[in-house]
């Protein structure tokens, strides 16, 4: 099968790394964090940097499983394993350093974070292991690692079946999750386990409803690797209708219009962690309109350190676990409008002076760590290269 050759993207790491510096400043318990909280609507860096993660992985494996199925597999279960190594590392360290800090110092932020791990602790590490319990913070590392385990098995679907019954499979998962299929499913693990871990200490995302927002990415990065992207010119139209769903969810978001048509009114269709309907349709508008202004926007984010920290995304998304940690440390009772304790003035920006400082330096250390792997592997390559064209002419002259 003959395929286009497949460009480098680096925008789709840029957007990566801005997911990541929104995700921290949200995650960092600083009084910055209620400006990137849903700014722009029902959208946040959760489902952006998932999104974007999903594609990726379309775009660099799906051509690949047309070509050679098992290394592709081989190479989607390792990242998945490799994944779930740096989880049960994130996990050693709730267990044990921020417990115990957590323990002496009283913390309640820190409490209230492992509250069923003390309650319940070889059920929780248990659990843990087994991707069942995940406590606040520590539960999208381990929705990653599930997705990227199916992500083999949905992509060879594909191959056979085509995307339109991959998408319509994955819509109808999305739908059950909308009627409980999530609790029908934890209940019977639970049973099968013995592992009495309530369905809230599961982890804040529904799973079966956010396999939507992963399916709907690796699609599109499947077709911009083998065809055309779907929608490649947006109408001006349609990018019309998208501006004025995104303001008209902006306004509920702060309540422009008035009691009927506020965050609240609007329940479980707008929530977060099981991606409501009309969230989907918020989120649908806003890449839609994205997408349509991308030449503008691409000029504005695709630059450092969003370049760099998108490149090293697994390492700094776990770095970044560990300043909240210690932002949570940090807290001394002054609490926000709705009840939040949180950093302000000096303690809050050296607390995002000292992350964000810390983190492009990681990250700026992997990538030149991977650079310099690469550059050693093609000398490797063009060494072996020289012996074998070197072997025959060595041969007839008898040497």
């Amino acid at each position: 099968m003959h395929l286009p050759k497949l460009e480098r993207r680096p925008e789709l790491d840029a957007l990566r790394g801005l997911f990541l510096v929104w995700m921290t400043i949200t995650h960092l318990p600083t009084r910055f964090s209620d400006f990137v909280n849903q700014p722009l609507g029902f959208i946040s860096s959760a489902e952006g940097f998932v999104f974007i993660s999903a594609l990726l992985v379309g775009r660099l494996y799906f051509r690949d499983l047309l070509q050679d199925p098992g290394g592709v597999r081989v190479k989607l279960w390792r990242r998945s394993l490799k994944i779930y190594a740096y989880h049960l590392l994130m996990l050693a360290l709730a267990f044990t350093v921020v417990a115990q800090i957590a323990i002496h110092t009283h913390k309640a932020a820190l409490m209230n974070l492992l509250s069923f791990y003390f309650a319940h602790p070889f059920v929780a590490i248990a659990g843990s292991v087994l991707l069942l319990y995940c406590p606040p913070l520590l539960d999208i590392l381990p929705m990653y690692v599930t997705f990227l385990a199916f992500t083999p098995v949905v992509l060879t679907a594909a191959v056979r079946f085509g995307w339109k019954w991959i998408l319509f499979a994955s819509c109808t998962v999305w739908l059950l999750a909308q009627f409980g299929l999530r609790d029908v499913v934890h209940n019977w693990i639970v049973h099968v386990t013995h592992l009495g871990i309530p369905l809230q200490e599961s982890g804040a995302f529904n799973l079966f409803a956010w396999q939507m927002v992963w399916t709907a990415g690796m699609w599109l990065g499947a077709r911009s690797a083998v065809a055309s992207v779907p929608l490649n010119r947006i109408p001006g139209w349609l990018a019309g209708v998208s501006a004025a769903v995104c303001v008209f969810f902006i306004g509920v978001r702060f309540a422009w219009f008035g009691p009927h048509y506020t965050t609240q009114a609007f329940g479980m269709h707008l929530d977060k962690w099981q991606i409501g309907p009309l969230r989907v349709i918020n989120l649908v508008a806003f890449t839609l309109l994205v997408y349509w202004a991308r030449k503008y926007i691409l000029r504005v984010i695709a630059i450092e350190p969003f370049l760099t920290l998108g490149k090293a995304s697994l390492r700094v998304f776990c770095a970044h676990i560990v300043f909240v940690f210690a932002g949570l440390t940090m807290l001394y009772g002054n609490f926000n409008a709705d009840g939040l304790d949180q950093l302000h003035g000096i303690p809050a920006i050296a607390l995002l002076a000292c992350t964000f400082a810390s983190l492009i330096w990681l990250a700026s250390n992997e990538v030149r760590s991977k650079r310099a792997e690469k550059e050693k592997r093609r000398a490797a390559e063009a060494l072996a290269r020289q012996h074998a064209e070197a072997s025959p002419e060595l041969a007839r002259t008898g040497t």
